[in-house]
């Protein structure tokens, strides 16, 4: 936990401050920061000797592809796959669009294209690989031995259960004939660059779209673990596969390697100095909490609204005004029937817990404008949301404990929509206390 550097501009405009203008302006700069548009050029390799080759997956892949053209000073051709409605126009790069957080056949499709490109190239050529979060789910290509209706069970199997992204993507990699370093394996002897936007806490590059250009440190016995820990209802052949454990995924120190470069280009933590950038300007000090927090959304939620008033009764661990910054991934472990999305039920949870706290306000958003399945980024809490909630014959508590946060915030009009941004760089909550 940290404050951002900088300090507060002399004569700030605090006074003048509108919470739900700041809060939305702040995250947007957020996004902005992750815009694959100014992230991708500073990264790009010098051209090859021989063939270039851009293969892409992920959420952010189409807009990806679209810098790598303008900025590209010799041919190339290539494919992506990307979410359904994240598409950007490309000449000479094709995109591919599949579904997501669910697989679908054009999934199974997009890797193997993305496959079939990269294969029978030389040590002259070069593989531009443009890895986002969400590859995991738009490039879903069964092991052999499995079905696609498999891998989609595991994975609606997995969103229920509650295990981190890290944990989900060990399983998903031991299911997969893509994942964990074997687009790698494929585009071997050529040089592979892969430009990586993280959604994950951590960035570590083995997890953001379940590694396909990075060795794995997971295993066979590994999932099988987890398996056993959610107590996850598996298929008999997924469950004979990773009890078998016949194909490992490639390891540290595999000479595969050698000739493998992962760059990562944007990344949660810039972002939140991004938005702490914009909270100094507007006369806020920011204070950074991290950008890996985990945990259940609701019980997040919960810490959270504890260090607020911790802030307002004590003026700890910062003094008001300020806002409290965090990223990362939170979970939810779906009980009730209600439809909602991890900041959504973070948010929610922060509103019971805060019990209409007064001068506390907060925003929590997906930067990819998607929050779950729910077309919309996240919501807004304000002091009198729960006054505002029972006045419309919202139970909060009741909607909480159905894990019906979207259906609480649209009753509300306190969804933050923004439509797809083409770019993730996992969630931003951002509390701000007057």
């Amino acid at each position: 936990m940290r404050e951002a550097s900088g300090g507060v501009p002399e004569g700030g405009v605090v006074t003048e401050l509108e919470p739900r203008s700041f809060l939305r302006g702040l995250f947007e700069q957020a996004v902005r920061a992750a815009d694959p548009l100014f992230a991708v050029p500073p990264f790009l390799p010098e051209p090859p000797k021989g063939r270039t080759v851009v293969v892409g997956l992920g959420k952010a892949a189409a807009v990806m592809a679209q810098a790598v053209e303008r900025h590209w000073p010799g041919p190339l051709e290539g494919v992506v796959v990307t979410r359904d409605g994240h598409e950007a126009p490309t000449e000479r790069i094709e995109v591919l669009s599949a579904s997501h957080p669910v697989p679908d056949e054009r999934s199974e499709a997009g890797a193997k294209r993305l496959l079939a490109a990269v294969e029978g190239l030389g040590p002259d050529d070069l593989v531009l690989c443009l890895v986002s979060g969400g590859g995991s789910a738009l490039c879903a290509l069964p092991a052999p031995g499995l079905t696609l209706a498999d891998k989609i069970a595991v994975n609606r199997a997995l969103l229920h259960s509650g295990a981190s992204i890290d944990e989900m993507n060990c399983v998903r990699k031991h299911l997969s004939g893509f994942k964990g370093g074997r687009l790698a394996k494929a585009a071997a002897p050529a040089r592979v660059v892969a430009l990586l936007i993280s959604d994950v806490p951590g960035d570590d590059p083995a997890v953001i779209a379940s590694g396909p250009t990075v060795p794995d440190p997971t295993s066979f016995a590994g999932a099988l673990a987890l398996v056993r820990r959610y107590r996850l209802d598996l298929p008999d052949a997924v469950r004979r596969h990773l009890e078998a454990g016949a194909e490992e995924t490639p390891k540290p120190g595999d000479p595969i390697f050698q000739r493998v470069e992962n760059r990562l280009i944007a990344a949660p933590q810039r972002s939140l100095e991004q938005a702490a950038s914009f909270a100094r300007s507007q006369g806020i000090r920011p204070l950074l909490l991290g950008d890996a927090l985990e945990g259940e959304s609701r019980e997040v939620g919960r810490v959270m609204a504890g260090i607020a008033r911790s802030v307002r009764r004590h003026g700890e661990p910062c003094p008001a005004p300020c806002v409290l910054l965090s990223g990362g991934e939170t979970t939810v472990t779906v009980r009730g029937q209600g439809r909602g999305g991890r900041n959504v039920e973070f948010l929610l949870g922060l509103a019971v817990a805060l019990g209409g706290e007064r001068d506390v306000w907060a925003i929590a958003g997906d930067t990819d404008g998607i929050d779950g399945a729910e077309e919309v980024a996240g919501a807004i809490v304000t002091p009198d949301t729960l006054a505002r909630a029972r006045a419309a014959g919202l139970d909060a508590h009741r909607m909480l404990d159905e894990n019906d946060a979207h259906r609480f915030f649209v009753a509300l009009g306190d969804q933050v929509v923004t439509g797809p941004t083409l770019t993730n760089v996992n969630d931003v909550r951002a509390i701000l206390v007057l």
